[in-house]
């Protein structure tokens, strides 16, 4: 795939984030993990730009803004307390190796995951159980026994059709991602026979919806690209879950394909549309009315780069993707880094 110079420069220059420059390294010029670039990219990750200003905020026990000893306070409020910002910083290469990821790694487990059980909890939502296994298996917790019964977990629950769905439905849904990107995470060399067999089912749950088709009207919320998820899907998420499991050649992209192509701006870049899919500003946070409970609490988006902006984040996941799509050989490839 031909990336321009000017192009290159702006996603991996000095005024680049370092995971920005680590991503275009790895996944788009396919640059080897020993390749001194890609060294120097992920050793300044945490050191400076997006994931060391988060890191400034970190409590010294691991957690953001909410410090105590119950599970919720790694949860509220969203979208800035412990539980999301922890998902962020595994997204831009923070792993294990550093303290205090370490200490946030552990101060989930422990709050959500106590001896003998999994992550699940008392909620059982596969939106938050898939986000704390992808997020520690990206920090390198792949081994621990949490995690693997977490796994388990998500293996378990998954429905008959290969979605997964928060409630108690018998189908699955698009928006609930989760499960299937955390199995994604594992490694081809250590996946388990049921984990091959439900990656399987929950890829074709994907490519036999186009990534889009769900319901009888088109939902607006998945057709923009936002940063950070959290656990908000769109096109941007499914198309580099399915393209990083290796799923880029299949026809049944192909709409989704065709949207990511046509959101490219004239410039060669792509913007982000939205900090928050479903909701619009209020009261200095996103109002949020959850109308069975019959209470409003305020959720604040987290915003790494403007909207409606060139960004580097949308581009070099979309530049990522496309790059994939040019050169996947046939069939499922190991998703993990």
């Amino acid at each position: 795939m031909l990336v321009s110079a000017r192009l290159r420069r702006w996603l991996t220059g000095p005024k680049a984030d370092p995971s920005v420059r680590l991503r275009f390294l790895e996944e788009v010029e396919r640059r080897p993990e020993d390749d001194p670039k890609v060294r120097a990219a992920a050793d300044a990750v945490g050191r400076s730009g997006w994931a060391a200003g988060l890191l400034s905020y970190q409590m010294p026990d691991g957690h953001w803004v909410t410090p105590g000893s119950s599970a919720r306070e790694l949860y509220l409020p969203k979208y800035l307390a412990t539980n999301w910002v922890a998902i962020v910083l595994a997204d831009l290469g923070m792993t294990r190796r550093d303290p205090r990821i370490r200490r946030t790694a552990e101060l989930i487990l422990d709050r959500w995951g106590q001896a003998n059980e999994d992550l699940s909890g008392t909620t059982g939502e596969v939106c938050v159980t898939g986000n704390a296994v992808r997020t520690l298996l990206r920090f390198g917790y792949g081994d621990h026994p949490v995690v693997l019964r977490s796994l388990e977990w998500l293996v378990r629950t998954q429905r008959k059709d290969g979605g997964w769905y928060c409630a108690e439905r018998a189908t699955g849904s698009l928006d609930c991602w989760e499960g299937l990107a955390a199995l994604a995470e594992i490694p081809e060399g250590t996946r388990s026979a049921a984990v091959r067999e439900s990656i399987a089912k929950g890829a074709e749950f994907y490519l036999k919806r186009n990534l889009l088709h769900e319901g009888p009207v088109r939902y607006p919320p998945w057709f923009r690209i936002h940063y950070p998820n959290h656990y908000y899907y769109d096109l941007l998420v499914g198309l580099r879950l399915l393209t990083r499991l290796g799923y880029g050649k299949d026809p049944r992209l192909g709409p989704a394909l065709r949207w990511l192509r046509e959101k490219r701006r004239t410039d060669g870049t792509w913007a982000l549309d939205a900090a928050h899919p479903d909701n619009d500003p209020a009261r200095g946070g996103y109002e949020f009315g959850q109308r069975l409970a019959d209470r409003v609490s305020l959720v604040f988006p987290m915003l790494l780069e403007p909207l409606h902006v060139p960004s580097r984040w949308a581009t070099v996941e979309a530049l990522s993707i496309l790059r994939r799509v040019e050169s996947d050989e046939d069939g499922p490839r190991d998703a993990a880094r």
